[in-house]
């Protein structure tokens, strides 16, 4: 599953919501190591988002390891092209059928 947070407390929120939620359903260890990451380790996940650097948040319940993994993605916001001089070679352009 993807989600899309729009800022680094909000992508921590993410993984803290989805670990509480299914923490009641892991073995002991794997839900010793959510609340771990919910009680010790967040703060220094956040921290890392904060900085621009990926993070994952891994659990392992019987034979399956749970990643999450946290990526910022920045985005450069596009800018209209009415009102802007386009380069002379824009009108030379012609587009080809795909063979």
């Amino acid at each position: 599953a993807c989600f899309d947070a729009y800022s680094a407390p909000q992508a921590d929120r993410w993984v803290a919501v989805t670990l509480r939620t299914i923490s009641p359903a892991l073995v002991r260890d794997a839900s010793d190591e959510a609340w771990t990451w919910l009680y010790d380790d967040r703060t220094e996940t956040r921290r890392a988002l904060l900085r621009c650097e990926p993070c994952t948040v891994t659990t392992t319940h019987a034979n399956t390891r749970i990643t999450r993994a946290i990526r910022p993605v920045l985005f450069l916001p596009l800018v209209h092209r009415q009102g802007a001089e386009l380069p002379t070679c824009a009108g030379a352009f012609n587009p080809r059928a795909k063979d």
